[in-house]
């Protein structure tokens, strides 16, 4: 039975913990959707791992269109999510709800996700009453990178934590159906978790979260330069695929592939009668 953002409810009310992941093409979300996971998220952070721009700023509707087409193609069962990107739905209610029914219409979205707390409920709500699912998105928001001043931990300060729990709560009271919870203490994401009805889903927020989120990319073991703290990798990957490339390399230039279990033969005559 497919993922709905019913599930997703009932799953919080039972206690049951909630699986989510980034994907960004149709063969990763085939892999994903066969796996069980509850949930694909079709993230701008595609702009760092698909794109090579470096930061979440520069992704545009159209990436977003591309990319999460591609993923719906791909999934039956798990619930696809689609981020909103950077200008998509900040600059007015109109605009959010315009680019919300292009990603539901043309990316083939189940849901959408979009960045901040008090200062886009009004949004949030607009995007829910034409009947889309929002997910909210608040702690640290890549979006705002700049406004933030970096990749920070948000909610160590009492004034910070508290704002942190009037976006929560404005979020979920704008009709949210849920909301990550990125880069913050786990003892406020437990709160957080404990005081909303409405599943909260952590990326670097502690295990009391209701669910969690990771990026394919970074679980997986592809890039090596970096491993945020909050990253447990499942498998290196990347790794396996450089040994593969390089297998590869090797066998073309000695000669040992194609081999003739690789190639087709042409019937008897044909070229003797060229």
């Amino acid at each position: 039975m497919s993922v709905t953002v019913s599930t997703f409810l009932k799953m919080k009310a039972e206690g049951k913990k909630i699986s989510m992941i980034t994907a960004y093409d149709y063969t990763t979300a085939r892999l994903v959707d066969e796996s069980g996971i509850d949930s694909i998220l079709v993230g701008d952070s595609l702009g760092n791992v698909m794109l090579g721009l470096g930061d979440t700023v520069s992704v545009t509707m159209e990436d977003m269109i591309h990319h999460g087409a591609a993923v719906a193609r791909g999934t039956k069962n798990a619930l696809v999510v689609v981020d909103m990107p950077f200008m998509s739905y900040q600059s007015s209610v109109y605009d959010a709800v315009v680019n919300a029914g292009r990603l539901m219409k043309e990316a083939r979205a189940n849901a959408v996700k979009l960045e901040g707390g008090v200062e886009v409920a009004d949004r949030i709500r607009a995007i829910v009453d034409c009947q889309i699912p929002v997910c909210a998105h608040i702690g640290l928001t890549p979006q705002g990178i700049n406004a933030l001043g970096g990749f920070k931990v948000q909610g160590k300060t009492a004034d910070s934590a508290r704002k942190l729990l009037e976006d929560a709560h404005a979020v979920e009271e704008a009709g949210a159906f849920a909301v990550v919870l990125e880069a913050i203490p786990a003892e406020l994401a437990e709160r957080v978790s404990a005081e909303l009805t409405i599943p909260t889903i952590g990326i670097g927020a502690g295990a009391g979260c209701d669910g969690q989120v990771l990026v394919n990319q970074d679980m997986l073991g592809m890039f090596h330069d970096f491993t945020p703290k909050f990253v447990r990798r499942f498998a290196e990957v990347g790794d396996v695929m450089l040994e593969a490339y390089r297998a590869y390399d090797a066998a073309v230039k000695d000669g040992s592939f194609p081999a003739a279990e690789h190639t087709y033969a042409a019937p008897a005559g044909v070229l003797e009668n060229l």
